[in-house]
């Protein structure tokens, strides 16, 4: 479950920097963790939470970018970056990467602020659709080998009649099939099912076999 409290990361190895903009944020109530290096955020011990980072460019020893490629991934965090270079290169690098912005030093506070907002609600989205499909999995789980095989032709579309006839079972069979995977999945209609399915990212029944 996550933290209803949402984490700023803010890495930068200027301390006044660190400490202007973690009082803007605690100002909107966020909790704001300071790190001088890309090391020392790395060692931190991070919480489940909604989260972003702030994340200075230039810093001594791995950089911002190295520190963005470091952690790419499904966990990686939206990533607002600043710096007191305009460096065009790099800011298209980083944008091309996944960073939600790209703020020039000294940083305005209205713009970081919108930013930070952005950047949290981007990360709740993902934790939730996270969330829900790691439960939809677990759902998934308890089917059946033979429950897995006719749960595309339901989604695609198939009549009962039609899957018993490509699986070589009977329509009823078929039938009880479809209510216990509907039961097991938690789906309360098949549009909830084909909606699962998707998020789930189960292949189709191609549409030739509907109607045939």
């Amino acid at each position: 479950m996550c933290l209803a409290e949402p984490i700023v990361y803010v890495l930068d190895d200027d301390s006044r920097v660190r400490q202007s903009i973690a009082g803007l944020l605690s100002s909107r109530n966020y909790r704001v963790e300071t790190f001088a290096s890309a090391v020392k955020y790395l060692a931190f011990e991070k919480p489940n939470s909604p989260a972003c980072m702030i994340l200075d460019l230039k810093m001594p020893g791995m950089s911002g970018l190295e520190l963005q490629e470091a952690i790419k991934g499904d966990d990686a965090l939206p990533i607002i970056f600043i710096t007191g270079h305009g460096d065009v290169p790099s800011s298209v690098r980083a944008m091309k990467a996944g960073a939600v912005d790209f703020l020039l030093k000294p940083v305005d506070n209205h713009e970081l602020l919108h930013a930070v907002d952005a950047a949290i609600a981007r990360d709740r989205e993902a934790r939730s659709t996270k969330a829900e499909t790691a439960e939809l999995r677990t759902h998934l789980a308890l089917l059946t080998p033979r429950e897995r095989e006719v749960l595309p032709f339901i989604v695609g579309g198939l009549l009962n009649k039609q899957t018993a006839a490509e699986l070589g079972t009977r329509e009823i069979t078929i039938q009880v099939h479809r209510g216990r995977i509907m039961r097991k999945m938690g789906a309360a209609s098949l549009a909830d099912l084909v909606r699962m399915a998707a998020k789930l990212e189960i292949s189709l029944v191609p549409k030739a076999y509907i109607n045939t």
